[in-house]
């Protein structure tokens, strides 16, 4: 759930309530460092988006690693040829010094000197050398430990795919349906025998026609939340509130709506702005029902 016009509508509902506190709705934000009251889509949004964090920030520290690694084998490559030159220059130099000291027959001396100094310059080199192998050795291991394996690339993938199908549902639901010929009027009217004999699967069907078709949206999302409130899913009821409120915030049943929600936050975890929704109450509406209701919690 993005922040927009409902998160406006209800920073000015807090408002207009006495100055509550702006984030007493805050279920359902996406943005919060430590999201409550979330329905089932936003947990796979909020899980999906967890994820892609995860790897990108494991990709952007192998991407570093890769590029110091192949830093280190151009300096590796350019070490092995230059020893391989001098290896080379020193096979002449001692061809040549074998060969003098053959010629001249003088004291081997000299040629026993060079040979310890070529000898001495070759393990030199020979343990530089060891030494980058080491470092690229370690750098390796790195890599291998916070590799993105293609285990997890391919939960990664399962999980998008998961989140698109989720979004697929989520417009195909929201797309205006052509199977039901009846009136708004007379969906209505069937929404509410339905609500009144608990029939809440029938109700809730009728009432999101409804609101496809912008047929009294505000107390349909309302009845929606009611209902979700009741069989207890408070995070869905949250939602459908705060929807509600969005649209139309002067409704007779505004007292109900705010006291259930306050319940539902109590319920989801958020026990301090829900003392904020009651203490509006009991201020709003001092001779409701809801008003007396609210006086209980506190």
């Amino acid at each position: 759930m993005k922040k927009s016009t409902i998160a406006i509508a209800f920073t000015t509902l807090l408002s207009s309530f006495l100055s509550a506190e702006p984030s007493a709705f805050g279920a359902g934000d996406l943005d919060s460092p430590a999201p409550y009251g979330l329905t089932s889509n936003e947990k796979v949004i909020l899980e999906t988006k967890k994820k892609l964090h995860t790897v990108v920030v494991k990709s952007n520290n192998q991407a570093n690693e890769v590029e110091s690694l192949r830093e280190r084998i151009d300096g590796l490559q350019s070490i092995v040829e230059s020893l391989s030159r001098k290896s080379h220059k020193n096979k002449l130099e001692l061809k040549k010094l074998r060969e003098e000291n053959l010629h001249k027959s003088q004291n081997s001396d000299e040629y026993e000197k060079r040979l310890s100094e070529v000898v001495e310059h070759n393990a030199l080199s020979i343990e530089e050398t060891k030494k980058l192998l080491e470092d690229m050795n370690l750098l390796v291991l790195a890599i291998q430990k916070d590799y993105v394996t293609k285990a997890e690339f391919q939960a990664l993938i399962k999980d998008v795919n998961k989140f698109k199908e989720l979004m697929a549902k989520e417009l195909k639901a929201s797309a205006p349906s052509k199977k039901s010929k009846k009136s708004s009027a007379l969906l209505y009217k069937e929404a509410k025998e339905y609500f009144n004999k608990k029939y809440y699967t029938k109700a809730i069907e009728n009432y999101e026609t409804l609101i496809k078709r912008n047929y009294k949206p505000a107390y349909s999302h309302y009845m929606i939340g009611e209902m979700n409130y009741r069989r207890k899913n408070y995070a869905n009821a949250l939602s459908y509130f705060k929807k509600s409120t969005a649209l139309y915030s002067k409704g007779s049943y505004m007292p109900n709506l705010m006291l259930h929600s306050a319940i539902a936050m109590q319920e989801t975890g958020d026990k301090k702005h829900a003392n904020a929704f009651f203490k509006a109450i009991i201020k709003k509406y001092p001779d409701s029902k809801e008003a007396r209701e609210a006086k209980k919690y506190l």
